[in-house]
């Protein structure tokens, strides 16, 4: 089997955290629109630098979680009021208060199954490689050390264009981002 190296994208890996901000405002006033960061910890002001737009999943659980006290209501005023009506101790047919828990555990539930399903959606999270932890950058990212990752599928992406934009942000070391293919010339 012979192998194939394809770049998709470069990596650019900073000492501290404020060199990364500046670089990350860098590669956003440039117009790159595919391209992420990497920290070891949480940085104030990165998403600030990066351009994101605040994220969905605070509205998705909470929509969700509406839905699933609202459910949770409607199915127990459906069960006591016109399913299986039981008169106990002279107390109304819909008493609300007795329906309280139920209601609260199915909006917590519907809300936490659609928070984790979003996270999963927006992050990305359900693919099963990536080049970036093939290579050792994952490794030295995740002890002390910040990373910008320019993906070549962008549009504006030109390997020694984003190697001169890095350099210039303050990076001293950017590395070539490989995905190593394997070719199959078997007869079978």
């Amino acid at each position: 089997m012979a192998e194939r190296r394809k770049t998709v994208g470069v990596v650019g890996l900073f000492d501290d955290p404020q060199t990364l901000l500046a670089a990350a405002a860098a590669v956003r006033d440039e117009g790159y629109e595919r391209w992420d960061c990497h920290t070891p910890y949480p940085v104030h002001g990165l998403d600030r630098a990066m351009n994101n737009p605040p994220s969905p999943i605070p509205a998705i659980g909470l929509a969700a979680g509406l839905i699933g006290a609202v459910a949770g209501m409607l199915m127990q005023w459906w069960t006591s009021v016109v399913d299986y009506p039981i008169l106990i101790g002279g107390k109304p047919l819909f008493s609300w208060p007795a329906f309280v828990p139920i209601t609260f555990e199915l909006f917590v539930l519907f809300a936490a199954l659609a928070t984790m399903a979003g996270m999963i959606g927006f992050c990305r999270l359900g693919r099963w490689r990536s080049p970036l932890h093939g290579s050792n950058v994952m490794a030295e990212v995740t002890g002390a050390r910040f990373a910008i990752v320019l993906d070549a599928r962008d549009k504006r992406f030109s390997e020694i264009a984003a190697r001169r934009l890095l350099e210039k942000s303050g990076c001293r070391d950017v590395r070539p981002l490989h995905e190593t293919q394997q070719e199959d010339r078997s007869i079978i």
